[in-house]
């Protein structure tokens, strides 16, 4: 073995970085530099609308205000005479527990959830938070909205 020279995998590093410069690999190198960071969205779940999206449009129909800032600098999805409602997609219906819990204490209303349901897929998340509500006996009250909503 020569001093100084780093192994990786029974070869030298060099040799992987000799590799590196051949014609061929060149090519998939910026193609695979182009696909990363010029195209990140072909990389990320695709979702159908994004959050504000449900959100402008709910928050509009039941006359609430959104994106209200809160005392503590927090920002409230949408708040209406009634309610501090929290949106998130299905996936993350733990988080809108916690959220729209905290945000109901700001501006003293009932705490809610509007919860994104793009595909069937999405209906166990439904489920999982009317669960949670209901054994925790939770003063949440929620709402269903996008195509596989109830």
């Amino acid at each position: 073995m020569l001093k100084g020279c780093v192994y990786c995998r029974g070869r030298l590093l060099s040799d992987y970085f000799e590799e590196l410069w051949k014609p061929g690999a060149i090519v998939r190198i910026v193609s695979i530099f182009i696909i990363i960071f010029l195209f990140p969205s072909f990389l990320l779940a695709k979702r159908e609308h994004p959050e504000k999206w449900y959100q402008e449009r709910w928050c509009r129909e039941q006359g609430g205000q959104i994106e209200v800032v809160l005392s503590d600098r927090t920002r409230c999805d949408c708040v209406t005479d009634t309610h501090a409602i929290e949106f998130d997609f299905g996936n993350k219906w733990t988080e809108a527990v916690g959220q729209s819990l905290y945000y109901s204490l700001q501006p003293g209303k009932k705490a809610g959830i509007v919860l994104i349901l793009e595909s069937m897929k999405d209906r166990k998340y439904w489920i999982r938070l009317k669960n949670t509500i209901e054994h925790y006996n939770l003063p949440i009250d929620t709402w269903a909205v996008g195509k596989a909503a109830y």
